[in-house]
């Protein structure tokens, strides 16, 4: 069976990571994102089922008590999860799933599956750099960069807990190393670049 792989992402806001992934996104076929479920209103261009699926807080409350979510969190008062039916229909289709989620998140996956994801931590070149960078975009109030700060301190004592650690530093560099760590696992599961099953059968002359 062609199952795909589960690939966990997390990183401190400001590290570049959404960036990183749309390069991934664009070199590596075969992959697809999870669109989380979110209370947070949505933000200026983006679209609900592309970006988020944004819904109510009682609307997510009700699905958490379903049982709706392979894991859940709140981040900066809103509330994030990752549907569960939609990564399980996904991996089964032999597609690799990346899960954008935060340190809370992370842990509740590496919990319930164990060495059946991997863990991919992106951080930045330094402190100084990350906010640099926070303040840069000139979007956020001093009490919100501040919050970003404290949490990203958090988030940081968690990386050594990640299968990998990429440093962005260099944005090409970094893509780089991601997409390596991607081929790598694909390699590892006996399946090929574009993500597809080798029949080791047919190698050895025997299919």
């Amino acid at each position: 069976m062609n199952r795909g792989n589960l690939f966990v992402i997390s990183a401190p806001s400001g590290a570049g990571k959404t960036t990183i992934l749309r390069e991934l996104f664009a070199r590596v076929s075969n992959l697809a994102f999870s669109v989380s479920h979110t209370t947070r209103p949505p933000r200026a261009g983006e679209k609900n089922g592309r970006d988020y699926h944004f819904v109510s807080r009682e609307e997510f409350m009700a699905m958490r008590e379903q049982g709706a979510f392979l894991e859940w969190a709140e981040v900066h008062g809103n509330l994030y999860g990752t549907s569960r039916k939609a990564v399980e229909e996904e991996l089964g289709k032999g597609i690799d799933i990346f899960l954008d989620i935060d340190v809370q998140g992370a842990r509740q996956i590496r919990a319930m599956t164990g060495s059946k994801a991997i863990f991919l931590f992106i951080a930045p070149p330094s402190w100084q750099e990350l906010e640099k960078r926070l303040r840069g975009r000139g979007t956020d109030q001093e009490e919100t960069i501040r919050l970003r700060l404290n949490n990203a301190r958090k988030e940081m004592e968690d990386a050594a807990l990640y299968d990998y650690l990429v440093i962005n530093d260099r944005l090409e560099e970094a893509t780089q190393m991601l997409t390596a760590v991607i081929l790598a696992e694909r390699c590892r599961a006996r399946r090929d670049a574009a993500g597809l099953p080798i029949e080791l059968a047919a190698l050895e002359g025997r299919g």
